[in-house]
């Protein structure tokens, strides 16, 4: 009888073959995990406080596990399957990321563990866009780009051998799951030949930047891979500092002492060679621009009321800089003075209740009977000393942040080229099922970690 792997180790192979590929691909990532360590290591050195919290939490060792990278598909049937790909990974999809809001043709969803054992283990994301064909305002050319969409399969026959295997056994073995990750992993190669025409390419190009890089090439390739830092204004400087064309501005909120939500900063895309095949099936010289590296700074998970109000400043920030939104020059000082209105200290935020954490008892509180902390509200635990709470880390993403990343590599000139066109429904319907809810998500894990107090 077949033992099967758990999910989560399954991940875990996938998550470490992903990044061994991609620094094979992209040197340059390879120079920014030595980074990142650098900086995580003097982060934690230079701050006990945070060194103990990561370790309650389990985040010390996740930290250096951690990465979230993303890909871009252009069919509904292409995304289902990516959908049964990674939910043999443990990963569900969470979130529902319209990006048509920056200009970005793609509505999205995060691919990603639910758990906070799965989490601990290993918090493996990929950020996962469908590209929205609908919106090409061209007849003539979203035909061509669905044609060709249809002619190809991005997937093995042995991935989808073995992603019916799972689902029809339950699960994988060791060997299976090795097979698994290396069948899988084939769909995530960069491909230096096209499959049109350099005139098809640019026509498409011409469209859109993002149409080009979905719809001209054997698979979606993975275009970046984030590992998480403790810094991310550190890193920024560092990326300056070895020569790497990082972002002018780092996107989400600004720099404050309880960090919120989810900071992101990128170097410039590549530029590659690749190969086009001509009439004659020749292939002619040419390049893409695609692929980049990023870093992120993880903080604290919002609540509904919080990320009312983040994204209300943010909107305030964004149109009092007009045209030039969050390019800018003083970008920067506009987003520090509107966000001196968001508490910017733990207690406050949790009173308010505009984030969420998770709570543990103190020695002081373990000691005190059962029914005397049933009595008592969370507050007034920490009040007397009884109890202790810790920021729950945000595990998601933010649309305009990755518009804003994604156009800092596809070129700025398309910000506004479309209106937001949400339409979760569409998306559901693509993917073959709802999509979770991350604020019930950090919910559930607050009332866990409440209950727990009470215990």
């Amino acid at each position: 009888m077949t033992t099967f792997v758990s999910p989560d180790h399954i991940r875990g192979l996938f998550a470490q073959a992903m990044s061994d590929m991609y620094r094979t691909e992209v040197p340059l990532y390879g120079d920014l995990i030595e980074l990142v360590s650098q900086i995580s290591s003097a982060a934690l050195q230079a701050d006990p406080a945070l060194a103990g919290r990561l370790e309650r939490n389990g985040e010390i060792e996740r930290l250096d596990l951690e990465r979230h990278g993303a890909i871009r598909v252009g069919t509904p049937a292409e995304l289902a399957m990516l959908r049964r790909v990674f939910a043999i990974m443990g990963m569900q999809p969470v979130g529902y990321y319209d990006l048509t809001v920056a200009g970005v043709p793609v509505h999205s969803t995060a691919f990603r563990p639910l758990s906070e054992a799965s989490l601990a283990a290993n918090p493996f994301r990929i950020f996962t866009s469908l590209l929205r064909l609908e919106l090409i305002g061209d007849p003539a050319l979203r035909a061509e780009a669905e044609a060709i969409l249809a002619r190809r399969d991005i997937f093995t026959a042995g991935a989808r051998a073995l992603v019916e295997q799972a689902e029809r056994e339950g699960g994988l073995g060791e060997d299976d799951a090795r097979r698994f990750v290396a069948e899988v992993l084939e769909t995530f190669r960069w491909h230096g030949d096209a499959t049109v025409s350099l005139e098809t390419y640019k026509a498409l190009h011409g469209l859109h930047r993002l149409v080009a890089d979905v719809v001209c090439f054997r698979g979606p390739h993975i275009n970046h891979l984030t590992p998480r830092t403790l810094d991310i204004d550190a890193a920024q400087a560092g990326m300056l500092a070895r020569g790497l064309q990082a972002k002018a501005l780092i996107e989400g909120p600004p720099r404050r002492a309880v960090p919120i939500l989810l900071r992101q900063t990128s170097f410039k895309a590549l530029e590659e060679e690749v190969s086009y095949p001509d009439a004659d099936g020749k292939l002619v010289p040419g390049s893409h621009t695609a692929r980049f590296g990023e870093i992120e700074q993880r903080g604290l998970a919002l609540t509904p009321a919080g990320r009312e109000l983040y994204d209300r400043l943010l909107a305030e920030v964004r149109q009092a800089g007009g045209a030039a939104g969050n390019t800018a020059a003083d970008y920067p000082q506009r987003l520090a003075v509107t966000f001196a209105a968001f508490p910017d200290d733990e207690a406050t935020l949790r009173r308010e209740g505009l984030g969420y954490f998770r709570y543990r008892l103190t020695d002081a509180g373990a000691a005190v009977p059962a029914s005397a902390r049933a009595a008592m509200s969370p507050e007034a635990m920490i009040e007397a000393g009884y109890a202790e709470a810790d920021p729950i880390v945000y595990e998601d993403f933010l649309p305009v942040s990755a518009a804003g990343i994604f156009q800092s590599n596809l070129g700025g000139g398309e910000q506004r080229a479309y209106d937001a066109h949400a339409n979760q429904d569409a998306f559901e319907a693509a993917l073959g099922t709802t999509i979770n809810d991350p604020f019930a998500l950090y919910a559930q894990a607050q009332e866990a970690s409440i209950a727990s107090l009470r215990a």
